[in-house]
């Protein structure tokens, strides 16, 4: 039987006037019947070979040297317009013309960032007398998020388990996922990324994509009672291009794969499996006996949009700029301070999951109002 575990939701203002919440709600898929294709395989599997616990401790030393962790920084480079000597090389108006374009140029990057506070400890469904890479009883089965705006869905993607490479659990303790559902609009997104209250338009935007990063990592012990701290699994992504002509009439791509067909945006990466960390159990006469639990994990994604100017958008820079300065001056509420993030996690018990709600918006919007209104703590 399949469940959807809704794990986080993440509660982001984009930096309007209005000062407009958006709230993106990520899901872990739950799916009994896989343990029964890995079991399946894995019986075809130990007709062939006559030392699986040699293999299994193979596994565990190739996880123990897994990569620590890749580190992404996205890096806006300001030019340093009071230096003299840079001034005197160029003309007073293209200064202008570059700090606009530096302006805009920022506008056309949003990212969302969306991660657990503490482990999630049910990658598997029971704990094991077996080995801590024992794959009995998996239930993890992909990543989804949605970005609802009242009933209407104006993002959703769905990422599942690949069944067609259930082999690689078996054989390399490694799962890949694939693209199963994808909504996307970019009239509907959080770009341009502004100050003012301007919706993305094509005639001013172009280019416009999407890329997902995916990070699961892990904290367990082994028998040795050593400790390992947060490493990572694995990595996954996905580079999501929308044209304008990819859209229905109401300006949204909708993709849905059938069956077992080739996706149409690969997910790039895997993951080990998450490793069980070592617990002794003592059986009714006393004796001590090794077991290993049900896997503590966590995950972290970033949602990245992006898009590039238009020439026509470029060429009219000076009315523009006009503009925001007309705008800037008639709203003095225009917001200008950097990012501030409250987490709260707690568990729900009708939906038996952790729920994680992380607020991101401008500190300027956050309140005492505004927080105790989103059902938020302030610790």
């Amino acid at each position: 039987m399949k469940k959807i575990i809704v794990f986080f939701g993440a509660i982001l203002c984009s930096i309007t006037i209005m000062a407009q919440t958006v709230t993106y709600t990520a899901f872990i898929y739950t799916d009994e019947s896989l343990s029964n294709e890995i079991k399946n395989y894995s019986d075809m599997v130990s007709l062939h070979t006559d030392d699986r616990g040699a293999f299994s401790d193979m596994l565990l030393e190739a996880t123990l040297n897994a990569a620590k962790g890749i580190g992404a920084g996205y890096v806006t480079s300001v030019f340093d317009f009071g230096v003299q000597a840079v001034a005197n090389l160029i003309t007073r108006q293209q200064r202008i013309k570059q700090e606009w374009s530096q302006t805009v140029a920022a506008e056309n990057t949003f990212c969302t960032q969306i991660h657990t506070i503490t482990g999630l400890k049910d990658f598997y469904s029971t704990t094991s007398l077996t080995s801590p890479l024992d794959p009995s009883g998996m239930r993890f089965n992909g990543i989804g998020v949605v970005r609802k705006s009242g009933n209407d869905t104006l993002f959703y993607i769905s990422m599942h388990i690949d069944r067609s490479k259930i082999n690689r659990i078996i054989e390399h303790s490694k799962f890949e996922l694939v693209l199963d559902t994808l909504i996307i609009s970019p009239t509907h997104s959080n770009l341009p990324n502004s100050s003012f209250d301007t919706a993305f338009c094509w005639n001013e935007r172009t280019n416009y994509s999407m890329n997902i990063n995916l990070t699961i990592t892990s904290s367990w012990m082994n028998e040795l009672t050593q400790i390992f701290r947060d490493e990572q699994l694995g990595e996954f992504s996905i580079y999501i291009p929308v044209r304008k002509e990819d859209l229905d009439s109401s300006e949204f791509l909708r993709y849905v794969r059938h069956g077992n067909e080739e996706p149409k945006y690969t997910i790039v990466g895997s993951s080990f499996v998450v490793p069980r960390s070592y617990s002794g159990c003592l059986d009714a006469r006393g004796d001590a006996h090794p077991a290993w639990g049900t896997g503590e994990y966590q995950v972290s994604l970033e949602l990245r949009e992006s898009c590039s100017l238009t020439s026509d958008y470029s060429k009219n820079w000076k009315q523009n700029r006009k503009e925001r300065k007309k705008a800037a001056k008639g709203n003095k509420n225009l917001l200008s301070n950097g990012w501030q993030f409250i987490t709260m996690q707690n568990w729900d018990e009708i939906t038996k999951s952790w729920v994680v709600t992380v607020l991101q918006a401008p500190a300027e919007v956050i309140s005492s109002e505004l927080i105790d209104e989103l059902h938020l703590s302030n610790e």
